[in-house]
């Protein structure tokens, strides 16, 4: 089954066009109103744990090794993801998230991993 999935920073303003709006990082983003944010969801059970954030640190030279690490990851947490797959299950989804780095972040690898699925 085909998702249909998209990322996009939580600081963009929403459109309708981003269908369902989840927040996929454990974290709050800074400087965002919760009423500004038009979330239908928070998912920060989905995030990947602080240790993995941490070790990853948005170095581009680990970016294949999260990947691989925060796969893992999701392949434990079964709930969570179930509950994204329900949500696309609906329509499209935007996954949300705060990093500066738009190619090399965790909504990207969820976006890859819940594709591969």
């Amino acid at each position: 089954m085909a998702f249909d999935i998209a990322v996009k920073r939580i600081y963009e303003a929403p459109e309708k066009a981003d269908g369902q709006r989840v927040l996929v990082d454990r974290i709050w983003p800074r400087g965002i109103r919760k009423e500004d944010a038009a979330l239908t969801l928070w998912l920060k059970e989905i995030a990947p744990s602080d240790e993995l954030r941490k070790w990853f640190g948005h170095e581009p030279g680990r970016w294949a090794e999260f990947q691989k690490r925060y796969a893992a990851e999701l392949d434990r947490n079964g709930e969570a993801v179930a509950q994204l797959r329900g949500l696309l299950g609906e329509g499209k989804v935007t996954l949300l998230y705060g990093a500066h780095d738009e190619t090399r972040n965790n909504a990207v690898a969820l976006m890859g991993y819940m594709r591969g699925r």
